[in-house]
This record gives structure tokens, sequence and C-alpha cells, in this order.
């Protein structure tokens, strides 16, 4: 039977004043820096991104420590400012990774209980000096559809070397440090491997949101040092998917908003018939179904952060909740964003079918809806456990 665990103190779902503060700060940051045209520009420079604005939100604001201990040079906080964070960088349509970077390879270093690890990398992740991600995390890292990985490590004179593949990897071809999870014959471990050209093959992948890159990443020998233990290692990498799905509800939420919020404004000055559009009675019902749905995702995403927070047991339900509700939603105010919108949210000029390829993108990034749905049965008591 599924065993209740202590509830969540209602305060902690209530944005603080210091978390309103981030968010206009941040806003008004995205609008200055980093507008639809900026990130179109960006998207072709080899990296992707502004590095500039990269390196202005780690000095200047402090995104990247945000969750980071104040020891591993970070601020302090809790993942519940970075996701105000990630909320604004969702509706802005940033295409940086800070979700490999600060979220995932962030998380899985903290989660590892490694203090060597932690104090070499976290406080360049922090100072935003280094970019990172996790390969062989979820179902794609591994073999033939096992728990195995499809990475394996071997122990030589030298120390630790990687070989095997992981797909899709989040800006894979460009991160500086790659968090690995790889079968030893104790177990699966993670690894930190700094890949270098001649071990480490690194293929970038054609994907449907280009702001989002992906690579293919294969390992020839390439030398890693162990991070954490192997009894720790499945535990860590579970709650670091479960984190990442947090993250990215928060994402689809920001997302979600920016698409109501710009259809809004356009039917209410599109005229039709001599009246604005948005004032007949079948768009007033469409956008109101879009509003609904948004509060229910925010509700979703308020509780899986405020779980991350505070590390609460009750994470992995609600981060799998919380992923089929955003998920859900930010694909459904896509479409009507690109559709209240006419004929212009069909072109590519029209910023729309960026936001269309998000939602596609990040609705199967950390698993489907239906897997979220399994996996959540599972955890409720409804049926056997799957893996995370």
């Amino acid at each position: 039977m599924h065993r209740r665990h202590p509830e969540i103190d209602p305060q902690l779902l209530s944005e603080t004043d210091e978390q309103r503060q981030l968010r206009t700060v941040l806003r008004d940051l995205y609008a200055e820096a980093s507008g639809i045209e900026e990130v179109r520009k960006h998207l072709a420079t080899p990296r992707g991104y502004d590095e500039a604005l990269w390196a202005r939100l780690a000095g200047e604001i402090g995104v990247h420590g945000l969750a980071i201990p104040e020891e591993y040079g970070g601020s302090g906080f809790t993942f519940a400012e970075l996701a105000v964070a990630l909320e604004e960088s969702g509706r802005a349509l940033y295409c940086a990774p800070l979700l490999p970077t600060v979220v995932l390879a962030a998380h899985a270093l903290l989660l590892s209980g490694d203090r060597t690890a932690c104090e070499r990398y976290l406080p360049r992740i922090a100072d935003g000096t280094l970019t990172a991600t996790v390969a062989g995390f979820g179902p794609d890292g591994r073999s033939g559809g096992s728990r195995e990985p499809a990475v394996t490590a071997e122990q030589g004179s030298n120390g630790w070397v990687l070989c095997g593949r992981a797909d899709f990897v989040l800006d894979g071809a460009g991160a500086e440090l790659v968090l690995v999870r790889a079968g030893t014959p104790a177990g699966p471990r993670i690894f930190a491997c700094e890949p270098a050209p001649g071990t480490c093959l690194r293929t970038p992948r054609r994907v449907l949101d280009e702001t989002r890159r992906q690579a293919l990443v294969e390992f020839r020998g390439a030398p890693a040092t162990a991070v954490g233990t192997a009894e720790q290692a499945e535990g860590a990498v579970s709650a670091t998917l479960d984190t990442g799905r947090a993250a990215l509800a928060a994402e689809q939420v920001g997302g979600s908003g920016h698409a109501l919020g710009a259809t809004v404004a356009f039917v209410a000055q599109r005229h039709q018939f001599g009246r604005p559009i948005g004032s007949f009675q079948a768009v007033k019902h469409r956008l109101a179904d879009v509003l609904v749905a948004l509060e229910a995702a925010r509700s979703g995403s308020a509780y899986a952060t405020a779980c991350a927070a505070i590390a609460s047991p009750q994470l992995p339900v609600a981060a799998c909740a919380a992923a089929v509700v955003c998920s859900e939603t930010f694909r459904m105010a896509t479409a009507e964003y690109v559709q209240l919108h006419g004929g212009i949210g069909f072109t590519w000029e029209h910023p729309a079918h960026l936001y269309v390829r998000r939602a596609r993108g990040a609705e199967v990034l950390f698993g489907t809806a239906d897997q979220h749905r399994t996996r959540l049965a599972g955890l409720v008591g409804l049926a056997p456990r799957p893996a995370a």
C-alpha cells in the first residue's frame, strides 16, 4: 500500500517578495537582450546562444548559482528560486543550456554526495564558466531497453575509461563536462568526463526544437573520474531526472503563459466584421480553455517545485504529475497560438512555430505523458512500480 508522506507546507506554494523581484528583473532582461530576433540570430552561431547574456545571467543576477550551496560558490537559495528563472527563460524561449547545466548536471553532482567532484565543478557552473550535461540517465542511455547502461566503464592502469554511446544528449556537442551513467562490474555508477576529440566523438543531431540542441556522444576510451559510489548512483540518477522534470514543467508554464498572452493581445486588436475577433464567443471559449489548463499547470509546477526545493519524498509523484499536465497545456496553448493568429501564425516569420517546436520537443524529453502516467500509477500503488 502507498504510504502517505507529510504534506507540503502551503507557504512553499506561494511566491515570495524575492522571487517576484527576480521574476521582474529577468523578464526585463530577456525583453531587452533576448527577444525573438536575438534568439533567431544566435541559433546560427556555433554554440547556438548568446554567450555574453549567459555571462550576465551568471555574473550580474546569479541565476546559475541559485540552487547551489554557498560552500560550492552558489547563492544558497533553493530550487524554488531557480524555477522562477526557468519559467522566465521558457517564456522568452531562451536558447542557452540552462536545463542541462544548471539543473541536470549541477543536481547530479549535489545528489551524488561526492564532495570532491562538487568542489571541482560546481563553482565553475555557478559563475557561468563551465557548461555541463548528463548522458545515459534516461531510457535512451540504456542498452536494448533494459536497465543496463549503454555506456560501460573499465578501470585501467591510468584510471577509468568509458566506452559506448549515448544519443540525444542535451547540449552534447558543446558541453565541457559530461556526467555519464555507465556500467561497471559493481553496478552502474556516475562518471565525470571532460570530452577530448581523440576519445569522444560528438555528432549534433537534427532535432525539431533548434533552441535545445542535442547530440550523439560516442565514448572511445574516454578518460573519466568516478563520482559518488555505486550504491548511491541509481538514486542520484532517478532524483536528477525528477528534478529535471520539475524544471521542465516550470519552463513549459512560462512558454504557455507567453502563448496565451500573445494570443489575447492579438485577438483584442485584430478586427473582422467591424469588431475585435476576441469579442466572438467561440474565440473566448477557446482562450478560456487555455487559461483553465494554464492554471492547472501552474499548480502542478508549483507543487513539483516545492517538493524539489525541500527534497521531499513526494517529488517522484509530483514530478510525474507536473510533466503530464504541463506538457499537455503547453501543446494546447501553442496550438491556439498558431490557429488564432490566422494566416500570419502559420508563417516562418512569426515566432509561434518556434514555441510549437519547443512544446513538441519538451513533451518527450524525459519520457512521454503515457510513460509518466504509468510510472505515476506504480508510485501511488495502482500498478507495479516501473523504472524512473
